[in-house]
């Protein structure tokens, strides 16, 4: 009865929020697909080659997401700005060129890691292989900044088909090249490793050059850099940028700090990983098309439709992650069995799939209530929130679990999920905060 009375009362907000996030969810798909088909190609390749791939992600990752956190701040400045009836179309051209000099600078920090890896500690086979793929996929910063920061700004107008589709055909573009490129074809040569690196690099530039193309003719080139629009992206962006650093962060360093433990374990956290993320999307996306909404009703003003449509986005991320964890803990050895058949690979999976299953309600909450917070601006608190969670909380648990109990990647997952759970409780303690000291007239539609 009162899941049927919640429904009806929301149901305007779950159409309006399922509107824009479908299109999200389909280009967060995207994107997982594209981590997916490469962990499925080069795990096929070899397990070794996995654990160099997973090893090079994990470093690049970690800075690359500092970098796309600046960029999601466009679509809450702008978002705001319009609910304010303020005009944002010449922010087209300056949002194009923080996209390209922030990649430049991103870029340059990715690549610098390679002279670092050889005093890594890593095992001496993977060396090279973790040093080529970084060498060749730091120069994709350019195209998937460029992609990115145009998402963003469209995303602002709650334009969300064109960019995500675009992201979704780049699923089918990526494979083809995966498997061309790694294990060759014809006149081309297997290349393992650098033919998985190649294939992101040709992707990522292309989804780029893409976008670009579809806003040409909306660009004013004379436009005057705002300058006042970079502090604010900057402002509000750090925040964002730091959090999803430092959560990004805990994950890898569990790869890193495994394949130091023995290589089979980065294989079985990256294939938990993608598990993971694979159903993280839909909250995700749910979270995106709330910091919309919230960003946009709150530049307006309109306090009613604040707490609705975040009711409503919470009822979604944490009922699908609930769904899921259910999945997860009935089929775990099909899951792993998508990816390999390596029988120490499956054999030190299937007690994790437990863990990752009530992970995944913590994860959905989590995500949802930092979208709220980032409608609001109030990104700081996200990145607070995130450190206590994973550093202050989970960091010490997860030495506890591992070195004093030697649980392993049993024990990283149980601390990662713990610091979810934080992480959400001190995100809702600073909602209901918000809320309650929001003042504004309501504003009937």
């Amino acid at each position: 009865m009162f899941l049927s009375n919640c429904c009806n009362n929301y149901k305007y907000y779950f159409r309006e929020l399922l509107i824009l996030s479908v299109p999200i969810l389909i280009g967060n798909l995207g994107q997982t697909l594209i981590g997916t088909t490469d962990v499925l190609v080069v795990a096929r390749y070899g397990i070794q080659a996995l654990a160099a791939v997973s090893i090079a992600n994990s470093i690049l990752f970690t800075i690359f997401i500092f970098g796309i956190g600046f960029l999601a701040s466009i679509s809450i400045i702008l978002s705001n700005k319009r609910g304010k009836k303020e005009k944002i179309k010449h922010y087209l051209f300056p949002s194009i060129l923080f996209s390209i000099f922030a990649s430049v600078i991103f870029m340059l920090i990715c690549y610098s890691t390679v002279f670092f890896i050889d005093k890594a500690g890593f095992d001496s086979s993977l060396v090279p292989l973790i040093k080529n793929y970084i060498k060749i996929v730091s120069f994709s910063l350019v195209g998937i900044f460029v992609y990115q920061g145009l998402k963003e700004f469209l995303q602002a107008y709650e334009i969300v088909k064109f960019p995500n589709y675009v992201l979704l055909f780049s699923v089918i573009v990526n494979l083809i090249l995966d498997v061309t490129f790694v294990f060759g074809y014809g006149v081309i040569p297997q290349m393992g490793v650098k033919g998985a690196a190649l294939a992101t690099l040709t992707v990522r530039t292309l989804m780029g050059i893409v976008m670009l193309i579809y806003v040409f003719r909306f660009i004013n080139f004379k436009v005057r850099i705002d300058k006042t629009y970079y502090k604010n992206i900057i402002k509000i962006g750090c925040p964002i940028g730091i959090a999803l650093t430092f959560e990004f962060l805990a994950f890898n360093i569990i790869t890193i700090l495994v394949g130091r433990e023995a290589w089979v374990l980065s294989a079985v956290h990256s294939i938990l990983i993608t598990i993971s993320s694979a159903t993280f999307m839909v909250p995700l996306a749910v979270s995106t098309a709330l910091s919309v909404k919230v960003a946009y009703y709150f530049g307006a003003k309109r306090l009613k439709e604040l707490k609705s449509y975040s009711v409503a986005g919470v009822i979604m991320g944490a009922g699908f992650m609930a769904l899921a964890a259910i999945i997860l803990a009935i089929f775990p050895v099909q899951l792993i069995k998508l990816f390999t058949d390596n029988i120490e690979v499956i054999k030190i999976s299937i007690p994790i799939v437990s863990i990752v299953a009530a992970y995944q309600i913590f994860d959905g909450l989590q995500v949802v209530l930092s979208g709220i917070l980032k409608g609001f601006k109030r990104t700081k608190i996200v990145s607070v929130s995130v450190i206590c969670g994973y550093w202050v909380i989970g960091a010490p648990i997860a030495y506890l679990l591992v070195e004093k109990f030697a649980l392993s990647l049993r024990g990283y997952w149980i601390a990662l999920a713990l610091s979810l759970f934080s992480i959400g409780f001190i995100q809702s303690v600073f909602i209901k905060k918000e809320f309650s000291s929001f003042k504004c007239i309501a504003i009937d539609n």
